[in-house]
């Protein structure tokens, strides 16, 4: 299962959170991917829903504590204060993605630095 996940600022437009998207998905060299998904309470969020909306694909939450302590590649200082890991985006990506996820594209941030996003994937055996 291929997620991307979602960071964003409070005051964050639909055109950062698709920037980010878009970043993210260029950089992991494929366009396709199962679902969005971000914090559980960030998932509420008007902006998430409509993107995932647009996107037709589901707009997963995950709880807080699925993602704390979670070891992420990038650290953010608020972040983790606030969510108890590093990066919002890879740890709801590699959450969701499941035990066995790895993180494809570490986060990227929108243009305007309002979202984030990163690419997490499970790891399959090539034959």
């Amino acid at each position: 299962m291929r997620v991307v996940g979602i960071g964003f600022r409070g005051g964050a437009a639909m055109s950062s959170l698709q920037d980010a998207l878009t970043r993210a998905l260029e950089a992991s060299g494929e366009a396709a991917f199962d679902a969005i998904v971000t914090e559980s309470a960030k998932s509420r969020a008007p902006v998430f829903r409509e993107l995932a909306q647009v996107l037709s694909v589901p707009g997963l939450g995950v709880r807080t504590e699925d993602m704390a302590g979670m070891i992420t590649p990038t650290q953010s200082q608020r972040i983790l204060d606030r969510f108890g890991t590093g990066s919002l985006c890879e740890a709801a990506a590699l959450a969701a993605a499941g035990p066995e996820a790895v993180l494809i594209v570490a986060r990227v941030l929108s243009g305007d630095g309002m979202a984030t996003a990163a690419v997490a994937d499970v790891q399959r055996e090539k034959s």
